[in-house]
């Protein structure tokens, strides 16, 4: 299949290809490419005059807003091409059945990596789990301040999260030269989610196959030492299960090691 004419990345530096033509040069000044990126992020509903003042102007609009918005658009409406907005009184960007843009492909992507981890697909997973992560790991309108720009930003930070989980198990799956990488990826993730298991779990899988149980046995006490200091709870019942599988596989507590 040919590439598609509309390309649009939001995350980073906002570039778009509409029908083969760049246009982000052409979008009005930051209130422009803040409405674009707004419209381009919304454009499965049509958008109303209310939201899009609310989405340009969140600490109050001007007294003349009705005009400075018309304008905006008009100009907006110019760059992108009349057909592509060309709703008056509600507002919807209207892109080709093929477009590409970065925020839908990742979301997109996640699940695909997801049910391939589900299938043990080790290689699909672990390129679906790049392009998200190529994506997520950008900033989104940097040094921007609104509410609906905080919930992307959210957003991308669960898919991202989300990416790596995926990242580390099918890095773990392909073993070799992989396993290096999951361990390091499994402890940036316990990083940025201290008190979400899953990462200690595939922190103790990635050093289980390297062979280093003890370091594993040693995760394992400060995930279980730090949910009875800060949060008051054990570890949850996969976790507690993974202890056993360890001390099964002879791994007991006087083989640990401490870094």
């Amino acid at each position: 299949m040919a590439d598609p004419t509309t390309r649009i990345q939001l995350c980073g530096r906002v570039v778009a290809e509409i029908d083969g033509r760049r246009v982000e040069s052409d979008l009005p000044g930051r209130k422009g490419r803040l409405l674009f990126v707004y419209l381009v992020a919304n454009r499965d509903r049509n958008i109303g005059r209310d939201d899009l003042v609310e989405a340009l102007w969140p600490t109050g609009a001007p007294a003349a807003v009705d005009s400075d918005l018309r304008a905006l658009t008009s100009k907006v409406r110019r760059a992108v091409g009349r057909d592509a907005l060309g709703l008056r009184s509600r507002f919807k960007l209207e892109l080709a059945g093929d477009a590409w843009i970065d925020l839908e492909a990742a979301g997109f992507a996640v699940h695909r990596a997801e049910a391939a981890v589900a299938k043990a697909q080790w290689a699909t997973a672990w390129s679906a789990a790049q392009v998200v992560l190529s994506t997520a790991r950008r900033d989104f309108l940097a040094g921007e301040d609104a509410p609906w720009i905080h919930q992307w930003r959210r957003y991308l930070e669960q898919l991202e999260v989300r990416a790596t989980e995926c990242y580390v198990e099918a890095s773990i799956g392909l073993g070799s030269a992989e396993l290096g990488t999951a361990e390091r990826c499994a402890r940036n993730l316990i990083q940025k989610e201290p008190y979400r298991e899953e990462g200690y779990r595939l922190l103790m899988e990635a050093l289980l196959a390297l062979g280093n149980g003890a370091e594993a046995m040693h995760v394992y006490d400060e995930l279980r030492t730090l949910l009875r200091e800060e949060l008051g709870m054990s570890p949850s019942a996969p976790t507690q299960e993974m202890h056993k599988r360890m001390l099964h596989a002879g791994w007991a507590p006087d083989h640990q090691t401490s870094t």
